[in-house]
């Protein structure tokens, strides 16, 4: 079954850095697009950034100039590095197939979006 596998998620303090990986388990990257939501308590999931097959990425304003999206279809994993986290980062993290939109032109449809993982828990202290 083609799924993510999320890893690397814990508690920080504000300011501090953090590195998930997401692992497809079950098919190769490779071709794919891939697009990250996290989910805050009581909130819908969103997705802040993508990466298209060749590697360009596209950033939400919320994680611009913080997140840096990576991939490495030799090891078939995504890596999102992450600076400078603030408490409003806490949420559940994820990986996901799917087109890699311009985001604020376009809306980003979990239901349009697949092989999901069981995420990966971030918390931000202040």
């Amino acid at each position: 079954q083609r799924h993510f596998v999320e890893s690397g998620g814990g508690l920080v303090q504000s300011g501090e850095s953090l590195r998930i990986s997401c692992k497809a388990s079950g098919f190769s990257l490779q071709y794919w697009a891939i697009a990250m939501f996290r989910q805050a308590p009581g909130k819908e999931r969103e997705a802040f950034v993508c990466i298209a097959s060749d590697s360009s990425a596209r950033y939400a304003d919320s994680v611009k100039d913080r997140f840096t999206i990576s991939r490495d279809n030799s090891k078939n994993t995504v890596y999102l590095q992450m600076n400078s986290l603030k408490p409003e980062d806490t949420a559940v993290y994820y990986c996901a197939t799917g087109p890699c939109l311009p985001f604020g032109m376009s809306a980003y449809r979990a239901g349009d979006f697949g092989s999901w993982g069981q995420g990966t828990q971030i918390t931000v202290s202040s």
